[in-house]
């Protein structure tokens, strides 16, 4: 990295754009490094995990980086990709280009936000305020789980471009009550996902000794003793000052602790879930509504015409049906339906060139998930404001190479199929 106060690629700032990604208002300013010495050599999103595999007990990076049965679907999710490649345009002059966007009627500093993540303050502590304080001060969005352990009230008060993503049994007074709770506490999107009607075939858990809820024996001691740094920093720390987390935000009142025995049963029948009560949700809700989990240009157009302001095309980070088709395979089609709603896209991205492939085919915005979780985990805050200006020089970068200054240029025109 450039030492303190230098622009990136060791330019001079004076020369550039200044001011650092710090918020919507600067969303065409070119970010000036500020990175902590101990974060210099993360270079690349990929660099996170390493270090988090060797700071987060077993079973927790098993669960943040698996997915269901043979991971088929997490492996496309990449290779789908891999599968396409630029054509770039020369002799463009890109000196003004920028990397924001408008998206549901706000304007965003990059074309990226943080997914949600479940039971992410296991992983890093008081993760889900992390990521919205550093989506916040980047200027760019971040999803609160609906499996979260800190209280959406409070998440919302220290992110103000946060949005709310449920999950939802097919129970109308439980749906009424939560929307009602979301909009009280002033969040402006909610994100009902749709994939997850009953849980998934994740082998990877077992075999790692991870449950939830979470079951107090001789081998979660062991791991909480043998990775001191996550122990200490993450486990106790939460202990002491906050007490025992709860899963916080899947209904209007509190949820159970992560050692209830009555986890499953507070879940509720997801299965039961339908398109009524994504018309229920609809009417109640007075903000942007967008459904996450589609994968067919059908359910998109069913979404479109029950009033959905968005959808966002995803497997689940291949966590649930495991040989789902990655969503980059069907993000054409998909957009090619969706009239004036907005097309987000979210699993396998980890290089800005991945976030440049999804806008020419079609999405106006892009979610990024697990690599901004091992960021929180092994640098709190730094971590993921570092990861943050990781992927938007990227981003910045490419766009120059491509001949290209604004994102609303590209096109499927500047992608080949490989093979």
């Amino acid at each position: 990295m450039p030492p303190d106060g230098e622009a990136p690629g060791g330019a001079n700032p004076a020369a550039t754009p200044t001011a650092t990604l710090t918020g919507a208002a600067q969303a065409e300013s070119r970010p000036v490094p500020n990175v902590p010495r101990r974060l210099r050599r993360f270079l690349a999103l990929d660099d996170f995990e390493a270090a988090a595999r060797r700071h987060l007990p077993r079973m927790l990076h098993g669960f943040v980086s698996g997915a269901a049965e043979t991971d088929a679907s997490l492996r496309d999710n990449r290779a789908a990709f891999q599968e396409l490649g630029f054509v770039p345009r020369v002799l463009a002059d890109v000196a003004a280009r920028q990397t924001g966007t408008t998206l549901l009627g706000r304007r965003y500093a990059a074309p990226f936000g943080i997914a949600p993540m479940g039971a992410s303050a296991l992983s890093a502590y008081r993760g889900d305020l992390v990521f919205a304080r550093a989506a916040a001060a980047a200027g760019i969005p971040m999803i609160l789980s609906a499996s979260s352990l800190i209280r959406l009230e409070e998440v919302r008060a220290e992110g103000p471009t946060a949005w709310y993503q449920a999950y939802l049994p097919g129970e109308a007074p439980r749906v009424e009550a939560l929307v009602d709770r979301v909009a009280a506490a002033g969040f402006d999107t909610f994100v009902l996902t749709a994939d997850v009607p009953v849980p998934a075939n994740r082998e990877n858990n077992v075999r790692n000794g991870y449950s939830l809820p979470l079951r107090p024996n001789a081998r979660l001691a062991w791991e909480g003793i043998s990775h001191p740094r996550w122990l200490i920093g993450t486990a106790l720390r939460t202990l002491l000052n906050h007490g025992m987390p709860h899963f916080e935000n899947m209904d209007a009142t509190r949820g159970p602790p992560v050692l209830s025995a009555n986890l499953i049963r507070a879940v509720g029948r997801r299965d039961g879930l339908s398109w009524e009560h994504l018309a229920l949700i609809r009417a109640r809700w007075p903000g942007h509504l967008l459904v996450k989990g589609l994968l067919s240009a059908e359910d998109a157009r069913i979404a479109r015409d029950c009033g959905a302001d968005g959808v966002i095309v995803s497997n689940h980070g291949g966590r649930q049906l495991d040989g789902t088709v990655a969503p980059l395979r069907v993000l054409p089609e998909i957009a090619a339906v969706a009239g004036e709603m907005a097309v987000i896209l979210d699993c396998g991205i980890r290089r800005g060139t991945d976030v440049l492939k999804a806008l020419a085919l079609g999405a106006d915005f892009v979610f990024v998930g697990r690599p901004f979780l091992y960021a929180a985990a092994v640098g709190g805050e730094p971590g993921v404001r570092h990861a943050i200006t990781l992927l938007w020089e990227e981003i910045h970068r490419n766009m120059a190479m491509l001949g290209i200054t604004d994102l609303a240029q590209l096109s499927p025109e500047f992608l080949r199929r490989l093979r």
